[in-house]
């Protein structure tokens, strides 16, 4: 039988489910949709707050904004990811 199934049949060893290789390809899909939500979310942000009246092109100043105004994105993305980690690991060692 093609399809999701075949992989899960529960005959010999050419049928066991490999769960390690399940979850790192889990984690991958999960980080890269996260990557995208992240770069969605600062495209949006950024653009309403620089970009006045798109056009064919940028003009200086709406460049350095985007810029700017990413790099601070970025940068408070990760300050917060690194709080949000530390504090599950934290809540982790106390269990």
């Amino acid at each position: 039988m093609d399809g999701f199934g075949s992989d899960f049949s529960s005959g010999g060893s050419g049928g066991k489910v490999d769960t390690g290789t399940i979850m790192e390809q889990v984690k991958v899909q999960i980080a890269v949709a996260n990557a995208q939500e992240l770069l969605q979310r600062m495209t949006d942000k950024c653009f309403k707050k620089c970009i006045g009246k798109p056009g064919s092109t940028l003009d200086n100043s709406e460049q350095k904004c985007i810029a700017m105004c990413m790099d601070r994105y970025m940068d408070a993305w990760n300050t917060v990811s690194r709080t949000y980690n530390s504090r599950l690991q934290r809540e982790r060692a106390r269990m």
